[in-house]
């Protein structure tokens, strides 16, 4: 497939009508969360349009919901996806299962090779789904910008048995404004809010030479940290001002399975005066790291578990948007607690995303230590002006079945770029040039002017989609293909 006719998929049925749009009530997300897990037989999954508010207004947004109105699918570790998916969309399109490794026939990229699906057609999908973990679906079109995603979570049997309570928090940023607008105004006027990147870029040139460190560097806050302004950040699809609360057991264990489902907008989770303990990233377990915040970028997942106080007190988890005040979040409030409002716009600005994390987190099960046999050398590129992006050296990524491949990434552009690997979880091995044992995973910021180098092994053969998952980025070239037969 041409990246012509790829970027065509991309752009199929981006926009929901305003027209004709009924109302589809959903479950509440706590609900969903515990919905019976898959069991024998087929699990129907229908694409759906539904009307949510926001701000005060009525939105027009996709579904994913299974018959009863639940949201997304809660599945059995080492059992199959045996799903039958109904477009009841009325448009074309199609569902990526993000953090699966399905055959490649059924990974849910337009043409890669599955044809849209397209509206009222339905098709049946199964294959395993492996271990456990927190994962997500969502359209690789457009359409995911309008809340086409929906959480995937894998349950083990030790999940199971477990005595904690789990809460679903899927993020999104959400505009008004169709998303093919807001990709030809990010092309059209050097990301649409009037700073001059160009001159900026220029006059940072000086510092950015020589400086290839995965760290912060010393201007960082003069980046194009955010490139489009939302009009709402939504967790589990409501505002701050309208937040999802779940009620809690005082003095109870939670385990936090949060997505970021947002198209280009990065958080940092921030558990206030409680402590937790980062225990997954991306649905691969890692050795617990402490804390009261964690950041996730796009396409990126946090399991994080948490001891709540024996005390009567709601808890707010809120996500701070990177480099503005703008925040979302949920309410963990044992019953009868008093709630109090909090603004949707908080008193300080989110964290840059980076990698300090990621420098500290180890796999809890790493990869089998070897050798490469083949390593890929990339460069990301792109600016502002005319808002192109691209994968330099990512022309010809044809690898060999059961090869250990390295892939080391350069960002050479002044925007973060979380990187997704499509079929295959992947060991983070080195950041800036300095070699660690990282997390294993299926998605990895290389942030402006820095290094991360991964290792996979080659066990699923097919034509895997490697990109930004920054969708405006994606949709604009940031996008290469691993291949073997």
């Amino acid at each position: 497939m041409k990246r012509r006719e790829f970027l065509g998929g991309l752009m199929s049925g981006a926009v929901v009508a305003a027209s004709g749009t009924a109302f589809h009530p959903n479950k509440s997300w706590a609900e969903a969360g515990k919905a019976a897990s898959s069991g024998a037989g087929t699990r129907s999954l229908a694409i759906t349009k539904r009307v949510i508010e926001v701000n005060g207004k009525a939105a027009n947004v996709f579904g994913l919901l299974q018959p009863d109105g639940a949201v997304g699918l809660t599945l059995d570790a080492d059992g199959p996806l045996d799903v039958a998916l109904s477009n009841q969309g009325g448009e074309e399109t199609l569902i990526h299962w993000h953090g699966l490794a399905p055959p490649w026939d059924m990974d849910g990229v337009p043409d890669n090779p599955a044809a849209l699906l397209k509206a009222n057609e339905a098709r049946h999908y199964t294959f395993p789904v492996g271990s456990g973990g927190t994962h997500w679906m969502h359209a690789h079109t457009l359409q995911e910008q309008n809340l086409m995603a929906a959480p995937l979570i894998v349950r083990t049997a030790e999940d199971r048995q477990r005595d904690e309570q789990e809460v679903i928090i899927l993020l999104h940023d959400f505009s008004f404004t169709p998303a093919e607008e807001l990709l030809a105004k990010l092309k059209g006027s050097a990301g649409g809010h009037g700073m001059n990147h160009g001159a900026m870029m220029q006059g940072m040139a000086s510092n950015m030479q020589g400086h290839m460190s995965g760290a912060a560097m010393p201007g960082m806050a003069a980046m194009d940290l955010n490139d489009i302004e939302y009009d709402a950040y939504l967790a589990n699809d409501r505002t701050l001002d309208d937040p999802e609360v779940v009620t809690v057991e005082s003095g109870g264990r939670i385990r936090l399975r949060i997505i970021n489902g947002a198209t280009a907008t990065a958080f940092t989770i921030d558990t206030g005066a409680l402590s937790g303990q980062l225990i997954a990233v991306d649905g691969q377990s890692v050795q617990p790291v402490s804390g009261n915040r964690f950041p996730i970028s796009m396409g990126q997942r946090l399991d994080i578990r948490m001891e709540l106080p024996k005390s009567a007190g709601a808890q707010p988890i809120l996500a701070l948007r990177e480099g503005t005040d703008h925040r979302t979040g949920i309410i963990l409030a044992p019953s009868g607690a008093k709630i109090a409002r909090i603004a949707s716009r908080g008193t300080e600005h989110g964290p840059i995303v980076g990698l300090d994390l990621e420098e500290r987190i180890a796999a809890a099960t790493p990869l089998p230590v070897r050798p490469a046999d083949r390593r890929f050398e990339l460069t990301l590129t792109g600016n502002m002006s005319g808002y192109d992006w691209r994968i330099e050296g990512g022309d010809g990524l044809d690898v060999r079945e059961g090869e250990r491949v390295e892939i080391a990434m350069r960002n050479m552009s002044m925007m973060s770029h979380p990187m997704h690997l499509h079929g295959h979880h992947f060991q983070v091995v080195d950041i800036g040039g300095k070699a660690i044992g990282g997390a294993v995973r299926d998605t990895v910021v290389v942030p402006p002017m820095g290094s991360v180098s991964v290792v996979f092994d080659a066990n699923n053969p097919g034509r895997w989609p490697l990109h930004c998952h920054h969708l405006y980025h994606m949709a604009s070239g940031m996008m290469s293909f691993v291949a073997y037969a």
